[in-house]
């Protein structure tokens, strides 16, 4: 996998996770306006499956979909099927670690296209076909499904960094949780959403600001 070098951006984060497939989109639209297409965005394995010691809820993920789409993000989940939502994302992040062996765009590309798969076009990323149609979209040998090994490695990695959830970002000495996001519960337990591109920018004016900059 890519280093942590100059010019790299970690992002921890899980594919399932609706808040980091707003968040990531937000960095990337972000990257694009600074034009900054030389960084890199290094998106590490954050398994939420493991860190919750199950997998994610369909139901209560759909309900977070809505939420962003009503209150942040009306372009994105255009196709999301709560019906195809998958089993586990261990398959799915084995495969964007294969990409990311083959190359940083490589890696970065196939991290989209999972993400994508899932949220705009309903397509249930658990399942062998889907990922080997993505494989062999970008020439990535497609892990074997129990091959969760270095899933796992990446995941030990970020809690000892002090990972606090998906998405989170790391550049040098400095990391911010989900930047792109504030978020609140109202009375009724709903979430209250607000899009902080503000903040967003400032984080990454600063991680690619030279060293000297950023002490």
């Amino acid at each position: 996998m890519v280093s942590a070098v100059a010019n790299v951006i970690e992002i921890y984060a899980d594919i399932w996770c609706p808040f980091a497939h707003v968040g990531l989109r937000a960095a990337r639209r972000a990257r694009e306006q600074l034009g900054r297409s030389d960084v890199i965005f290094l998106i590490r394995p954050w398994p939420l499956e493991l860190v919750n010691a199950g997998p994610l809820d369909p139901g209560v993920t759909a309900r977070h979909v809505r939420e962003l789409r009503e209150q942040v993000a009306p372009d994105l989940f255009t196709h999301f099927d709560e019906n195809s939502f998958p089993t586990s994302t261990l398959p799915a992040l084995s495969l964007a670690l294969a990409a990311y062996e083959k190359d940083s765009a490589t890696g970065e590309a196939v991290s989209w296209a999972l993400r994508d798969a899932l949220f705009e076009s309903g397509r249930d990323i658990a399942s062998a076909h889907v990922l080997e149609d993505i494989a062999h979209a970008f020439a990535v040998p497609a892990s074997a499904p129990s091959d969760a090994a270095g899933v796992i490695q990446e995941w030990r990695r970020g809690q000892s960094r002090g990972v606090k959830g998906s998405p989170h970002f790391f550049c040098g000495a400095s990391d911010a949780f989900c930047p792109a996001l504030d978020i609140s519960r109202i009375g009724t337990g709903d979430l209250a959403l607000r899009a902080n591109a503000e903040r967003l920018r400032t984080f990454l004016e600063f991680c690619l600001s030279d060293d000297e900059a950023r002490g």
